[in-house]
């Protein structure tokens, strides 16, 4: 999982420092995407869930998988199925050498014609044991469709975790240039009072230019991601996107128990696995049963030139005598189921590892949320509060204002930076225990 999170608040936005009113930053995101929640039922983004339903119907990928797991599906009643029988007509004396007419193709023309009708029969259980394989094909088939799924929901939530979280950086960044403005016109009032110099004046004027151009690059990149979005649903690159609103709230813990069992018995690819060893199974089933020989009977009648029709009845067996290459396939299928179970046992493993570790970075990220929420952001805001009124009553500088608002603003973006990672880290769980399914 790629916890990288390329945040645009970076020196720019720090230098910037005076940017911010940022606890009312959060509130001005909010109550935009609450603007468009009248647009939310119509066009997908504001939730994750909303635009997984539209891909579960759109995205051409999954409809391939379900397609396929529908074909798979069709091949077990046929599986079943006798063989088709045969029909032979045989043209005896064709050359009419003993009635010393001219050589005949026809019917009836010739010395004797037999009409045949021949029906193969598998040998026993051989039939049962290919419908058998069929439902395995299908069970794989399924397990497979689950798994692109799986995989595609989970792509979906963790591109929306992003365009949310720089939906919310876009918040953060008008609000700082809000707040760049206003003392800027500040300044501008002090210096033609003569109050502060000129230097401090086009300082500030730097930082406004700078803060736009953060802007510019949050808004490509909250464009690229959405393009990204429309692309997994099957829509237009520049189809509109509802404004993100705020997920559900993190939860406070996992329970690890629950989660190793829902990984045994949800995981999409260790089922994948599981579906393989049935499937590798009963082809060696079929496998062993090609010792025993295949039959047909038949039907003949016969209509010689002259004399009496007659009918023959027969019989046939196929006597499997190729005994080392039946050996050599039973061999095969044997490392065929063994290398089925391996697999399982390696995509337990691997999922057990991954899930070890998305646990772990999102306890990490809870308690950290904790501490910012608790301890460092408080603290921060009141000192740039304190700040800001001793810059109104001149008892400090322009720089002490900045750094005060540089302090803030950097945590705020840790935060932001905290929950996204935490969120990427429940998802990547999610993915891993099934739950998207």
């Amino acid at each position: 999982m790629n916890n990288d999170f390329p945040f645009g608040v970076h020196r720019s936005l720090r230098r910037a420092a005076c940017m911010i009113a940022l606890a009312a930053g959060f509130g001005l995101s909010t109550a935009f995407a609450q603007g468009a929640g009248a647009n939310a039922d119509a066009i997908p983004g504001a939730t994750a869930r909303s635009l997984i339903d539209h891909a579960r119907l759109a995205n051409p990928g999954f409809a391939a998988a379900r397609a396929e797991a529908d074909a798979a599906r069709e091949r077990v009643t046929p599986a079943g199925a006798l063989p088709d029988p045969r029909f032979e007509l045989e043209l005896m004396d064709a050359t009419n050498t003993m009635s010393g007419r001219s050589a005949s193709l026809l019917p009836g023309q010739v010395g004797e014609t037999r009409y045949r009708i021949v029906q193969p029969l598998p040998g026993w259980g051989k039939r049962e044991l290919a419908v058998q394989a069929a439902q395995a094909q299908v069970g794989q088939a399924e397990a497979m469709r689950d798994a692109i799924w799986v995989e595609l929901a989970a792509r979906i939530e963790a591109l929306w975790l992003r365009y949310y979280a720089a939906d919310r950086e876009r918040g953060l960044a008008r609000d700082a240039l809000a707040l760049l403005q206003g003392l800027e016109a500040l300044g501008l009032a002090r210096y033609e009072l003569g109050l502060l110099p000129q230097q401090a004046v086009l300082r500030m004027q730097r930082e406004i230019t700078a803060q736009r151009l953060v802007l510019v690059d949050i808004e490509q990149r909250r464009q690229g991601l959405a393009a990204g979005l429309n692309g997994l649903l099957g829509r237009a690159h520049d189809a509109p996107l509802a404004a993100p609103a705020d997920p559900d709230p993190l939860p406070e813990r996992l329970e690890a128990a629950a989660l190793v069992e829902a990984l045994a018995s949800a995981n999409p690819e260790v089922q994948v696995a599981a579906n393989g060893i049935d499937l590798a199974r009963a082809e060696r089933e079929r496998t062993y049963q090609d010792r025993l020989p295949d039959f047909a009977v038949g039907v003949t009648n016969n209509r010689p030139d002259q004399g009496k029709a007659s009918w023959d009845v027969m019989f046939e067996v196929m006597i499997p005598l190729q005994q080392s290459s039946r050996r050599a396939r039973e061999r095969e299928a044997e490392y065929r189921v063994m290398a089925a179970e391996a697999r399982r046992e390696d995509a337990r493993a691997r999922a057990g590892a991954e899930l070890g570790s998305a646990a772990s970075m999102f306890a990490r990220g809870r308690e950290t949320l904790r501490l910012l929420d608790h301890t460092l952001l408080p603290q921060a805001q009141a000192t740039r509060d304190a700040s800001r009124a001793a810059l109104a009553s001149g008892t400090v500088d322009f720089d002490s204002v900045i750094e005060a608002e540089r302090q803030l603003i950097d945590i705020r973006t840790r935060r932001l930076q905290t929950e996204l990672e935490t969120r990427l880290a429940l998802a990547e769980i999610k993915k891993l225990t099934g739950e998207f399914k």
